[in-house]
C-alpha cells in the first residue's frame, strides 16, 4: 500500500513522512496528487498543505457532492465534525447527505453512529433575529430528517459543550463556516488532536489537512489513510 503526500508552504509533512513505517510518496502540485490518486497508482491521498481549494475542484468534476468531516480527539473521544469547508453544507438537503454518508464511515468502521445537530440558538432565542430564526428551523428540519433514516440524532441548538460530552461521535455544524471555526478553535487553539478530514461521496481515499498542522498531525492524518487503505477498522 502507498500513500501520497502533497507538500506545499508547510514542510512539516515531510517531517512527518519520515516518522512513519509504510510507503509514501510526496508530491509538489495538486495535479499530480489529483492524477496518482484517480489513476490508482497510489492507495490513497493526503492533501499535507498544497491548496485545498484546487484539489476539491478537481475532484468534485467526478463526484458532484463532496463532503469533508474532520476527524478529531478531545477530552478523550473521537469524533467526526462536518460540515468543515466553507462552502459545503450550506443546504439541509446537503446536511442531510452529510449525516447519512457519516453514518456510513462509521458503521464501516464497527462504530454506531450518534448525531448532534447544532444550530446558531437556543430554543428561547427564536424572534431575537431572521438568522438565529432560520437556523433554529433548519436544525430542526434536519433532525426530522436523520430521525426518518432510523439513525440516532439528537438537536443540541448551539449548546457544543454539551455535545463533547455526550456520546455523539458525528457533529453537524449549522454550516461550514461554523464547522471551520469550530474546527480551528478546538484543534488549533484547545489543542485537540486532528485525524485529518475524510473526504465523503468518493470511492477513492482522500484525506484533507490544515496548512497550519504540525508534524504530528500530519503524521496522525497519513496513519490514517493508510489504515483506510488497508480496510482496518478502529
Amino acid at each position: 500500500m502507498v500513500v501520497a503526500a502533497g507538500v506545499g508552504k508547510n514542510k512539516k509533512i515531510l517531517e512527518a513522512v519520515a516518522n512513519v513505517d509504510f510507503d509514501v510518496v510526496t508530491v509538489e502540485s495538486e495535479d499530480e496528487l489529483f492524477d496518482l490518486l484517480m489513476s490508482g497508482e497510489v492507495d490513497a491521498a493526503v492533501r499535507g498543505s498544497l491548496s485545498a481549494s484546487v484539489i476539491m475542484s478537481k475532484l468534485k468534476e467526478k463526484y458532484p457532492e463532496l463532503y469533508r468531516a474532520s476527524y478529531i480527539e478531545f477530552g478523550g473521544k473521537k469524533f467526526l465534525l462536518s460540515p468543515v469547508g466553507i462552502d459545503e453544507g450550506e443546504t439541509v438537503a446537503q446536511k442531510l447527505n452529510i449525516a447519512i454518508l457519516a453514518s456510513k464511515f462509521l458503521e464501516a468502521e464497527g462504530v454506531k453512529p450518534h448525531i448532534a445537530v447544532l444550530s446558531s440558538g437556543r430554543p428561547n432565542d427564536r424572534g431575537r433575529c431572521r438568522r438565529v430564526d432560520e437556523s433554529l428551523d433548519a436544525g430542526e428540519e434536519l433532525t426530522a430528517l436523520i430521525k426518518e433514516r432510523s439513525l440516532d440524532v439528537k438537536h443540541y441548538y448551539a449548546l457544543l459543550e454539551d455535545v463533547v460530552k455526550s456520546d455523539a461521535n458525528i457533529i453537524i455544524a449549522p454550516d461550514g463556516i461554523i464547522g471551520n471555526t469550530i474546527f480551528r478553535t478546538l484543534v488549533l487553539v484547545a489543542g485537540a488532536k486532528s485525524y485529518g478530514a475524510v473526504t465523503l461521496g468518493m470511492k477513492e481515499i482522500y484525506i484533507d489537512t490544515s496548512r497550519a498542522q504540525d508534524d504530528n498531525g500530519y503524521k496522525r492524518a497519513l496513519t490514517l489513510a493508510d489504515r483506510l487503505s488497508k480496510s482496518v477498522p478502529i
